[in-house]
């Protein structure tokens, strides 16, 4: 499957209506109208509740689970599921061989409560994804019944992660990274570790030629109070997906359309026949690491009286203000900063950085713009 071609198919399947990180219920709800009615179903309710809906695709024999937005803050794999299901309402090749090979269950949105708030947990601030072993809310015990009743073959466990991320101790961001999850404390490498590894490997390698270097995998720590953990633990492969950065791309657009040939690259790989003793080149990934802010103003001097130069690392907080997502930006840290990057770097040439009210800037301040050298520079994203 080439990515060319998947590139090609994008544009004519994306899914208009959906855009931006806030994605709740009512927007897929739109989308979900216009499908057969045979393929969705409602399999839950969330604690305030919200309909869970599935979309189930495909007749084949692998059994294939995936879920997103089990937080309700990480939408960009939902965006990118609706695309992969127009695609599968269409007549091609590429569905076509993955859905007579695979019999896919979709739930889009497990947090529909998160959503709607743009939390990472649901409406009694439970994180989902470390209740796997307690199932103490009824999102958790609503994919617990769908796993055990569908019994899948493989999982995909779809996410998105913060700017923070690069790749290795590059300079690159984590654009996409994945994880073949643990499933014991030793992390032993259990055949269905090796089957989701081996899928992993086949989208890194697919997906290099876009994204070259921008690929990263999380460490396997292992936690079976994390979904993923738990169901590798109970035999069943499953790959985390995790959506990252792209410079300027803080809608996630661009990334979107990366993890709709991720997500099909994934699936294709199960339809041609997993093998699990192919799984070495998984670990060629380089690990994430946390070393990128979304802005750093290099060389600067907060007061004319210091001759020291400082570095000051600024971070967006993400807040939900009507109904869109606001990039707050705030300082984090004055220091060196020499081993970290930023999206966007701004040389101050050791010239005087402070707020547009000529006061000292200083960590935790929220700040929307500064003045370098008096000259006053906006520091929220562009619009994309």
């Amino acid at each position: 499957m080439k990515l060319e071609h998947l590139n090609s198919l994008y544009s004519l399947v994306k899914s208009s209506s959906l855009y931006g990180r806030y994605i709740t219920n009512s927007d897929i709800e739109k989308c979900l109208e216009k499908f057969p009615q045979s393929i969705v179903s409602v399999i839950g309710k969330s604690v305030e509740n919200r309909p869970i809906y599935s979309v189930e695709f495909g007749a084949g024999p692998n059994k294939v689970l995936l879920w997103s937005q089990m937080h309700g803050n990480e939408s960009t794999t939902t965006k990118a599921l609706f695309d992969c299901f127009n695609l599968f309402l269409t007549n091609n090749d590429i569905p076509n061989s993955i859905l007579e090979a695979c019999t896919l269950m979709v739930i889009p949105i497990l947090n529909p409560d998160g959503a709607e708030r743009y939390t990472r947990v649901n409406a009694n601030d439970v994180d989902l994804n470390r209740d796997a072993q307690h199932l103490s809310q009824p999102e958790s015990k609503v994919l617990r019944s769908v796993f055990d009743s569908f019994k899948p073959d493989y999982c995909f466990n779809l996410h998105g992660q913060r700017t923070i991320y690069n790749v290795g101790e590059s300079n690159v961001s984590s654009t996409l990274s994945f994880l073949s999850p643990s499933q014991d404390n030793e992390r032993s490498l259990t055949a269905n570790r090796k089957a989701a590894m081996h899928i992993i490997s086949k989208i890194n390698d697919a997906l290099q030629v876009e994204i070259p270097n921008g690929i990263a995998r999380y460490d396997d720590g292992f936690n079976l109070n994390c979904v993923g953990d738990t169901f590798q633990n109970l035999g069943v492969a499953t790959l985390l997906y995790e959506a990252g950065h792209l410079p300027n791309d803080y809608n996630r657009e661009e990334v979107r359309r990366l993890m709709f040939s991720a997500i099909l690259t994934g699936l294709y790989a199960i339809s041609k026949g997993v093998d699990e003793s192919d799984y070495q080149n998984y670990f060629s990934i380089p690990e994430n690491d946390k070393r990128f802010y979304d802005i750093i103003i290099r060389n600067a001097k907060l007061d004319e009286a210091i001759d020291d130069n400082v570095n000051i690392a600024i971070l967006y907080r993400e807040e939900l203000i009507n109904g869109k997502v606001a990039f707050i930006p705030v300082i984090e840290s004055i220091s060196d900063l020499k081993n970290h990057f930023g999206h966007k770097e701004i040389d101050a040439k050791g010239g005087i950085v402070k707020s547009v009210e000529n006061s000292v800037l200083k960590t935790t301040y929220e700040i929307d713009f500064v003045l370098v050298n008096n000259e006053k520079i906006a520091l929220k994203p562009l619009k994309n």
